[in-house]
């Protein structure tokens, strides 16, 4: 079990990175899309200008999940293939729609409103799909019976749990792409887009809140073994509530010496925790499942002489790719050049 726990772990890290920066991104495309006629505020300005050099780096992470599958877990990966084929083949066909539209809306001004409107459409919708992944994995949603792997279509969506799982990815979506965008606009000393910004956030945080705890709620009678799982940690649980409080007040509470309150950046980092807690606890708890009760991590693993090749390839490409993604971070964040041109 200790090469599928570490497996798992990379797996599960990747999942967490690309969960965090696509839903930061694809907000930014709802907020692009929502404040678009808007022009007073510049807030579709900030949102397309965040939007621009940060969508082809997502989808990196997304390549490496699915490489981390089918290389680290090639017995998991046909089964999880053929479930997850609908979806699946719906998210694909989204993110390509999207990454196409992106790429078109900076050279096709005559359609950029409609370019903007899919973006924006879209960048609600995958979150949605994604994350309606989870609940599958929980169990009940799967016929592995005559040597078949079935997913129970309108099982799924007649569950309560997939519906608190898709409010909480739309709301968490809106909510961490409100947050980063508030605190890009206050590094390019935008302020009206600042103050929609942060009152956006202010509004989604308590939500988004609210939609985590539907979904505890809703696994106690679907998934108990999972619910009695992450109840086991509940002491790392109320540590992720704290760092919620602590971003929530972070954004509303203390003025800065530009006399506008709040400071985004030290939320979007306590909310950034928050999640990285909550994750590890769900991740945890739902071990050592892919798809409950069927399809353990164990039996899908690739074998010992080929996990430490992909492992050790791991190793140096994240030494590689990781100064890079974080020059470049640095470089979006801080080139005043960048983040305070003008708006033509």
């Amino acid at each position: 079990m200790g090469s599928a726990l570490i497996a798992i772990t990379i797996l599960w890290g990747f999942v967490f990175i690309y969960a965090v920066m696509a839903t930061m991104d694809f907000g930014a495309g709802f907020w692009s899309m929502i404040y678009y006629n808007r022009d007073k505020t510049k807030a579709t300005n900030i949102a397309n200008r965040y939007l621009s050099p940060t969508w082809e780096v997502t989808n990196v992470f997304i390549v490496a999940i699915v490489v981390a599958i089918y290389s680290l877990f090639p017995g998991a990966a046909y089964t999880l293939g053929t479930v997850l084929l609908i979806p699946g083949s719906m998210i694909l066909l989204l993110l390509t729609i999207r990454s196409a539209f992106l790429v078109f809306s900076h050279v096709a001004d005559h359609y950029r409103k409609m370019l903007t409107y899919i973006s924006g459409i879209s960048g609600i919708l995958i979150p949605a799909l994604l994350i309606s992944v989870l609940p599958v994995s929980h169990g009940g949603f799967v016929d592995f019976s005559n040597g078949k792997h079935t997913l129970l279509i309108r099982d799924l969506f007649t569950s309560p749990n997939e519906y608190a799982f898709i409010a909480f990815a739309i709301c968490s979506t809106l909510f961490l792409s409100s947050l980063l965008l508030a605190d890009y606009s206050k590094a390019a000393k935008e302020w009206d887009a600042y103050k929609v910004y942060r009152k956006d956030s202010m509004i989604l945080g308590p939500i988004t809140l609210l939609s985590a705890f539907f979904i505890m709620w809703t696994l106690k009678s679907e998934a108990p073994w999972l619910y009695g799982k992450m109840m086991d940690h509940l002491p790392l649980l109320l540590v992720s509530l704290l760092f919620f409080i602590i971003g929530g007040l972070a954004i509303y509470l203390p003025k800065d010496k530009n006399g506008m309150r709040g400071y985004p950046r030290a939320a979007v980092i306590a909310v950034t925790i928050q999640y990285m807690v909550a994750s590890y606890v769900y991740g945890h708890a739902h071990l050592p499942y892919f798809i409950y009760p069927d399809l353990d991590i164990q039996s899908g693993f690739t074998d010992p002489s080929s996990f430490r090749a992909v492992f050790t390839i791991y190793i140096i490409g994240f030494l590689i790719l990781f100064p890079g993604f974080v020059y470049f971070w640095s470089l979006f964040m801080n080139d005043k050049r960048y983040v305070r041109q003008k708006s033509e």
